[in-house]
């Protein structure tokens, strides 16, 4: 880095320290209403050194998940909560309408004992369940990994295969094509029903239309959040039938009444 490159790194630091020190002093200035905005200083997506993250734009990475590196994601697919993927000393590759779901960790193999490097590749319309540790494998498209298990360097997951949640699934084992292994260590339990096999791509699709609601709500305005509170008060409960057979009068408070033109159906109609 030369000398210009080096004035303005240090003119950035300057200007994002100014804005930090506003960020705080605006926090302090909201009150009791700063926790339920949740402003975080958290990254989601970060680099290392030149190996950035690429996630597509149709794709769910929740608040507090990390995704680290030289790490792709496709279409559809979500990244939930607590989720670590880090691709630092080597590669993560997540296909489209797949779903790793919360406090999931999902890294790589740079060396170990057979000396192979290892990337983690992970399919199509796949499903991988909550407090998986997937490491250094490849899960094949439409595959489906039980909560809590456990797959070692060089695993290989067959398309339409299912880990049962819990495994230990050893380095370099391959799961079969349409089949359950389960245990510690996993070994083979029985065949994948046809039912089964739906219910994994019915899973992933599932995942794709909630990661959707999620972003939905993640990307909502504090003042967005409020209106919506302020709705939910002065609706709740309104069923008058039953209120009137117990006897019950509700009253709005003055301060949750709000003008009839805030709701699309309620706002008024023009003179003729």
């Amino acid at each position: 880095m030369g000398s210009l490159g080096r004035a303005v790194y240090t003119l950035g630091n300057l200007i994002r320290e100014t804005g930090q020190a506003m960020d705080r002093l605006g926090c302090r200035l909201q009150g009791s209403y700063y926790f339920p905005e949740q402003l975080s200083r958290h990254r989601t997506l970060m680099n290392i050194f030149d190996k950035a993250p690429v996630v597509d734009m149709d794709a769910f990475v929740a608040p507090g998940a990390s995704v680290i590196g030289d790490v792709q994601v496709g279409q559809g697919s979500s990244i939930w909560y607590g989720c670590v993927l880090r691709g630092d000393v080597n590669s993560i590759s997540v296909g489209s309408r797949t779903n790793i779901q919360d406090n999931s960790l999902v890294h790589v193999a740079k060396s170990n004992i057979s000396g192979k490097v290892l990337p983690t590749i992970i399919g199509d319309n796949v499903t991988i369940g909550h407090s998986a540790v997937i490491h250094g494998c490849t899960i094949e498209d439409e595959a489906f990994v039980g909560m809590g298990a456990t797959l070692l360097d060089g695993v290989v997951v067959e398309k339409h295969a299912m880990v049962a949640a819990g495994a230990l699934v050893r380095q370099n084992t391959r799961v079969p094509f349409g089949e359950v292994w389960g245990g510690n260590p996993a070994k083979f339990l029985r065949k994948l029903t046809d039912e089964e096999i739906a219910f994994i791509s019915q899973s992933a699709l599932n995942y794709t239309n909630l990661a959707k609601v999620h972003a939905a709500e993640n990307a909502k305005s504090f003042d967005e959040i409020e209106l919506e509170k302020m709705l939910r008060k002065k609706f709740a409960r309104r069923d008058e039938e039953y209120d009137s057979m117990i006897g019950v009068v509700r009253e709005t408070p003055p301060e949750l009444i709000l003008p009839d033109n805030i709701l699309p159906d309620k706002a008024p109609k023009a003179v003729q």
